[in-house]
């Protein structure tokens, strides 16, 4: 498979996530993400319904990509960078590190799995995206 780009990227996907933490508990987020192009690169946003054991919310998070599929924070923070290719990186937030395996070989289907580990968080969380 080719090295994807962010133009690959840019439009609506069908996005599912399942949580699972370390104390057996579930959740999942059924919703959308988009991608859209502006100067420099791409807005993210991802709006839908966080479903907890503890009931179901409305959920929305955005980041800022990069032309090079460096992936930012609402605030301008780097977050991370986004292997063209598939395969793993990571982001320490202290005091939790955030490791994560983007998933390319069914495109356009794709996912990416984080294993969140510290005193603070401990979970899996696996994102699957199909397009619109």
């Amino acid at each position: 498979m080719r090295d994807l780009t962010l133009t690959d990227f840019l439009g609506d996907w069908t996005l599912l996530r399942e949580i699972t933490h370390a104390d057996g508990t579930t959740g999942r987020f059924e919703g959308v993400a988009s991608w859209t192009a502006d100067e420099g690169g791409a807005l993210y946003l991802e709006k839908g319904a966080l479903i907890m054991p503890q009931g179901r919310f409305a959920a929305e998070r955005s980041y800022r990509w990069g032309d090079d599929l460096s992936v930012y924070f609402e605030d301008g923070r780097f977050f991370h960078s986004v292997p063209a290719g598939g395969g793993e990186t990571g982001h320490w937030c202290d005091p939790d590190q955030y490791d994560v395996t983007y998933m390319f070989t069914d495109w356009p289907a794709w996912s990416c799995r984080w294993q969140v580990r510290g005193p603070r968080k401990n979970y899996m969380m696996t994102s699957r995206y199909l397009r619109a």
